[in-house]
C-alpha cells in the first residue's frame, strides 16, 4: 500500500512539533492561540488545533515549559507559555540532531531520485 502525505506528515509532526512549539517560545512568553497561529504559519507543520493543548500540558510535565496567568483585555486571564533552562537545553540538543538528520534524508532522497 502506497502511504499517503497525510499519513507521512502525521508521523513526522510526531517527532518534531514538540520542539517547533519551544522555538515559537524561544523569542518570549506565548498563550496557545499565539502558538497555534505561529505554528499554522506554513503549509504542512500544524494540522490541528486540538492536539496543541496536550501537547503544551505534556511539555510543561517535561519541565521544558511553565505556565502563568496574566489578565487578557478581553475575556478571562489567558495561561502563558514561558520557555524554561530545561526547554531551551533540550531545543538546541534538537536543533544540532536535526540538521544532521535533515540533511542525511536530503542526500538520500537525492541519491534515490
Amino acid at each position: 500500500m502506497t502511504p499517503t502525505a497525510e499519513s507521512i506528515l502525521t508521523q513526522l509532526r510526531k517527532g518534531t512539533v514538540d520542539y517547533c512549539v519551544l522555538a515559537c517560545l524561544r523569542s518570549g512568553p506565548a498563550y496557545g492561540l499565539e502558538i497555534a497561529e505561529r505554528l499554522g504559519e506554513g503549509e504542512v507543520l500544524f494540522a490541528s488545533g486540538g492536539t496543541l493543548y496536550p501537547l503544551l500540558s505534556r511539555l510543561r510535565q517535561q519541565g521544558w515549559v511553565i505556565t502563568t496567568l496574566e489578565p487578557s483585555p478581553v475575556g478571562p486571564p489567558r495561561r502563558y507559555y514561558h520557555l524554561t533552562d530545561a526547554g531551551e537545553s533540550a531545543l538546541k540538543v534538537f536543533t544540532r540532531t536535526w540538521h544532521l538528520f535533515a540533511a542525511d534524508v536530503t542526500t538520500m532522497i537525492k541519491e534515490t531520485s
